[in-house]
Order: structure tokens, then sequence, then C-alpha cells
């Protein structure tokens, strides 16, 4: 008789109803957009924060570049000794004061340029200032060899080649970013799914297997069956789970941006920042246009295939053999010896998928490693946007169903033994001995 229905069920069931899994499937979110809002809300008040900059230009050619902005207020100090400017900008508590020394050349006035502060200045703000100093110096330098303003600004050129297959489909340089970004969303989705999950069906197979209740369940149902049974039931848990995530998480991320007025776009890094400026510097329009071809060349439907294909046997590939581990040991401490193995080609493909598939889709490297199986499902994702052929998708998913149905055999005989095995540490070599029985 097959109980397989019936043990997926169970575990579902006793996964969903558990108090536990109950109460981080609600307060996860709830942390999560907690944790969201309180930087974004920190870094709003960063970004709206007024600073008062003293500027003391002794050399006397910088002085009209600084002009007042909405958070920042430049303030002219004049007929004023270093010593002096300083000690008023720390009485009046300015952000700080930027120094320019004394010079008789232009090349030399880099070397005597200063910012002093109380505290550590904003990288975003030193940034900002170096730029305005080098574009008036380069503007000078031009000026002293008999270049006109004008001349200069007809003299710039913004290039930006336009990229085209053979057989006439455009792209952009954004193309690669869009790709990149939903490959590695599926390939990062896929990888916290395995350790999350997974490790879950390890420790209910080792709480299963120190109650002693799988004596009582083995007598009735097949290993193979009940490894299955848990694996799926688990997994159909997670998705549970994660959806509810999603959906919980997007109505609060609504509500809370709704209420307390919070921008989340306010979360800027320094590279943020710079990225930002790149954006605005080649047109908003233009970066527009361009991300709105580079998802129209997207595959999408070949992505959504594939994703659920690989998605699942990749997770099943992991999940036979995490539950495998769970059936050897007989607690989490023991597990330690078996995990790097398994972890090491998850955390290789990751690695090979960031630092290879971007900047040779489909060279060697990242051609292999979309077909090894323990590799494929992280790395082929990662791939396909940049259009991989439907031949290698399908040799890559039928190699990684192979494995699958290999490591389940493998898996199945390691945890018929290894459900039964109490108080003694395994090592490989006993697992080995196991495969034999």
């Amino acid at each position: 008789m097959n109980h397989l229905p019936l043990i997926i069920k169970r575990e579902y069931l006793t996964k969903v109803k558990n108090k536990s899994f109950i109460i981080m499937t609600f307060l996860s979110p709830l942390i999560m957009i907690a944790l969201i809002a309180v930087v974004s809300y920190l870094s709003q008040l960063n970004n709206d924060k007024e600073r008062t900059i003293s500027i003391l230009d002794e050399s006397g050619f910088l002085f009209d570049i600084f002009e007042n902005t909405e958070n920042t207020v430049y303030t002219k100090l004049n007929g004023l000794s270093l010593e002096d400017a300083k000690n008023l900008v720390r009485e009046k508590e300015d952000y700080g004061l930027l120094y320019i020394g004394k010079s008789d050349s232009i090349d030399a006035i880099s070397e005597t340029i200063k910012f002093y502060s109380e505290d550590s200045p904003s990288l975003t703000v030193i940034s900002g200032l170096e730029r305005k100093i080098e574009k008036r110096l380069r503007e000078m330098k031009l000026q002293k060899d008999g270049v006109t303003l004008a001349q200069i600004e007809a003299s710039k050129s913004n290039i930006d080649i336009a990229q085209e297959s053979f057989e006439g489909e455009k792209s952009s340089k954004i193309d690669n970013v869009v790709k990149l970004a939903f490959g590695g969303a599926a390939g990062y989705l896929l990888f916290m799914f395995i350790i999350i999950y997974g490790n879950m069906i390890m420790r209910s197979v080792i709480e299963e297997k120190t109650s002693r209740i799988i004596e009582v369940i083995i007598s009735s149902v097949k290993p193979i069956q009940l490894m299955m049974g848990k694996i799926i039931g688990t997994s159909l848990a997670g998705i549970t789970q994660f959806v509810i995530w999603v959906i919980l998480g997007g109505v609060l991320l609504t509500i809370v941006t709704a209420i307390f007025g919070i921008d989340m776009t306010q979360v800027n890094t320094p590279q943020q920042e710079l990225v930002n400026q790149a954006i605005e510097a080649e047109g908003a329009q233009a970066i527009a246009e361009n991300l709105i071809t580079a998802i129209s060349n997207l595959p999408l439907a070949n992505l959504v295939v594939a994703f659920m294909f690989f998605f699942i046997g990749g997770y099943l590939l992991y999940s036979s053999l995490y539950a495998a581990i769970g059936a050897a040991v007989d607690n989490e401490t023991d597990t330690q010896q078996f995990m790097l193995p398994i972890l090491m080609p998850l955390i290789l493909a990751v690695y090979v998928g960031v630092f290879t598939v971007i900047e040779d889709p489909h060279g060697t490297v990242s051609t292999v490693f979309s077909f090894i199986p323990f590799t494929s499902p992280v790395v082929m994702l990662m791939r396909i946007p940049f259009g991989v052929p439907l031949w290698q998708q399908g040799l890559s998913l039928v190699l990684l169903i192979g494995t699958f149905i290999l490591a389940v055999w493998f898996a199945a005989k390691i945890y018929r033994v290894g459900i039964l095995m109490y108080g003694k540490k395994p090592t490989y070599k006993e697992l080995f001995k196991w495969l034999k029985y």
C-alpha cells in the first residue's frame, strides 16, 4: 500500500500547526519590515540633515563654485587665519571647514586643500567637494592654455555604443545588469530555500529518531516513502510560509510607508549615490528606455518554466541529502562534519554565477558548472537570461533529475539503516558500509 500521500499530509499539517512555525511565519515579516523601516527612517534623517560647511579660500580661485543646496549651506570666510577659522567653526558647531591654502600656481592648489571637522565627514560630502574642485581646476588649466569655457563645453561628447545582434535584436549596457538581477534573484532564492528548509527536514528526522517514534512508523511504512513524504511535506509547508511572507510583507510595507511617511528609497549607500549620479549624467529618460528594452529582451517564458524545473529539481536533490544526514546522526552537533560537502557546491555555484556568468555567460567555466547537477540549479538559472540553447537546458535538467534519482537511492539506503541506529557517532566509512546493506 502506498502511504506516501498520508505521510505528506501528516508532515505538512505537523509543520504548519507547530506553534514556532506559526509564530515565525507571522513574526518574520514584521521584524523584516521593522528593520527596513528603521533603516529607511534613519537614512531619511541623515539625508535631510542640514549641513553648514565653512569655506576659507586663501587662493581666491574657488570661492564661487560652492552654491547652497537644499541640505548644504556654504559659509564663506574672509580675512581670518586658519586657526581663527577653525575656532569659529568649532564654536558654531558647523559640519566642517574646507581650507584652501595660498598657492602660486594652479597645479599646487590641490596640495593645500584640507577638510577640518569634529567627527569623520561623510564619504558622499567629501566626494562631492572633490568633484566640484576638480572640475574648476581642470577648467582653469584649460583656460590658462587658451581654451575658453565655450570650447570646453563644445568638446564634451557622450558616447553610448548601440548594441545589436546579427539577427537585429537590440540591447544595451543595462541588459547585463537586468539579466544578472533576474538570474541572481532566482539563484539566491533557491540557495536560501535549500538552506532554510533543508535544515528543517534534517531536524525533523533527528527529532523523530531521538523520540523513538520512528520505530513505530517504520514498521508499516517503507523508509523511502517516509523520506520522500518528509521532503515533499516540508517543502509544501515551506512554500506556504514563503507565500505568506511575500503577501504579508507587501501589505505591511505599504502600510508602514503610507502611515509613517517613510520613503524606502532613502536607503542610500555611497555606491548607490555614485550610481545615481551616473544615471543623472546619462539621462533618466535614456536609462528608462534601455531598462524597458532590457526587460523585453528577457526570455520570460523560458525563465519561468526553467525556474520551476531547476528549483524543484535542485531542492529535491539537496533535501534528500539533508534527510540522509538527519537519519545518520543523533543530534544536530554531529551534523557539522557532513554539512560542508553539501554546502560547498552551493557556495561554489553562487560564486561562479556572480563572478563568472556576468562576465562570460557562455564561457567554458559557466557552461561546465551549468551541467554539474550540484551547481546547475543556481548557475543555469543565472545563465538562462543571457540566452542558453534549449538543448543545453534540457541536458542539464536530465542530468539533474538523474542525479536526484541516484541521490534518493543512496539516501534511502542510509536512511533505512540510520534511523534505527542510536548512540554511535557515524563516520564516512560507516555510511559507506550502510550502502551495502
